[in-house]
């Protein structure tokens, strides 16, 4: 058998271990984990109930998504909210109604949104692991309140199938006198106290805005439920934090003329190009800790695929959004399930 001699394996040894010295090891990964929900950038899936993005609920949350999205309408004949993009007296979804997790990929779907969250309640508590994920409700066409589909019977659906599975407005405001001040107090809980967790937003629908005959959105029907309830002591019932929708330089809550509603407002959701490439400072959402959603994460400049991006270019506009002041980079990637998971320090 030939051997080397002993001095050239000496020597190279010397030479591999100074080659490992001068070669850097990679950075540890983030202890995203340790940061507050306020604090970190997750990726979030657009119209994940869609039945064309997967064939089931369960797929998407699979992804490891930070976000999942809804469209909800209120059926005041039936008395039901129905999950649908473009149908408001019927269901089109792919929720099951599982009650459990082999039922998650299996039975007829275009179940109601109590379906859709049982469908949630259960994938979360086969993942125990999984961080805080944000349940954004798009209301298509806003409540009902005069036929008994407004905020508390939104909220009544919420608690009856996800139960403690919610972190509330009142978990945040905890004993600070409104959310405006617990957020900018910094009293959001870390990611790995929230694991397992649904925080839920609440948009005004595209129908809604639309409705010239409309004059009382979502978003502030919503809040001015919130304020009745803390002045009568049952804050502990509401179960959504509303959003001011569309992006809007300083503050957006000015839109709002009365401002004792201006105070519930802690979450913001917007095109992330209208934010970027519209030079809007983005670092006041951070400084104040409030959270904010930012849509078609591809249409930033310079634009990338809407369905299918590399995933270098996936990781680098999720990078950019971070580094934007962005809670979630809102996105349609399906199969990118290694950009889906990633969570990055925000800012």
């Amino acid at each position: 058998m030939f051997r080397r001699p002993a001095l050239w394996s000496a020597a190279a040894a010397a030479a591999a271990l100074l080659f490992a010295a001068a070669t850097p090891s990679p950075a540890p990964a983030a202890d995203t984990g340790s940061l507050s929900l306020a604090g970190a950038t997750g990726v979030g899936l657009h119209n994940t109930y869609d039945p064309s993005a997967f064939t089931y609920l369960a797929q998407g949350l699979d992804t490891g998504t930070s976000m999942v999205e809804l469209d909800v309408w209120d059926d005041f004949v039936t008395k039901e909210w129905k999950v649908s993009h473009s149908n408001p007296l019927g269901n089109s979804n792919n929720c099951v109604d599982a009650s459990t997790a082999a039922q998650l990929y299996t039975g007829s779907r275009n179940k109601d949104l109590g379906s859709c969250l049982d469908d949630i309640r259960v994938w979360l508590a086969a993942h125990p692991g999984h961080g805080p994920l944000v349940v954004k409700l798009e209301l298509k066409a806003g409540f009902q309140a005069t036929y008994g589909l407004g905020p508390a019977q939104l909220d009544a659906t919420i608690a009856a199938h996800l139960g403690g599975d919610v972190f509330r407005p009142a978990d945040l405001i905890g004993s600070y006198p409104s959310l405006d001040a617990a957020a900018r107090a910094g009293n959001w809980p870390t990611r790995n106290a929230l694991a397992g967790k649904v925080i839920l937003e609440v948009i005004p629908g595209t129908v809604e805005e639309n409705n010239p005959t409309d004059s009382l959105w979502t978003d502030q029907e919503y809040a001015q439920y919130l304020k009745g309830l803390q002045a009568a002591g049952k804050l502990g019932q509401a179960q959504i934090f509303p959003a001011v929708h569309n992006a809007q330089a300083g503050d957006p809550r000015t839109r709002y003329a009365d401002t004792t509603l201006r105070p519930w407002f802690v979450v913001f959701d917007g095109d992330a190009s209208a934010y970027v490439d519209g030079g809007i400072d983005t670092s006041w959402y951070d400084t104040n800790h409030y959270l904010l959603i930012m849509t078609d994460a591809q249409n930033v400049s310079p634009a990338i695929d809407d369905t299918n991006p590399t995933d270098a270019q996936a990781q680098a506009r999720v990078a950019q959004l971070a580094k934007a002041h962005a809670t979630i980079a809102s996105t349609d990637w399906r199969t990118l399930t290694d950009v889906q998971s990633e969570v990055l320090p925000r800012g």
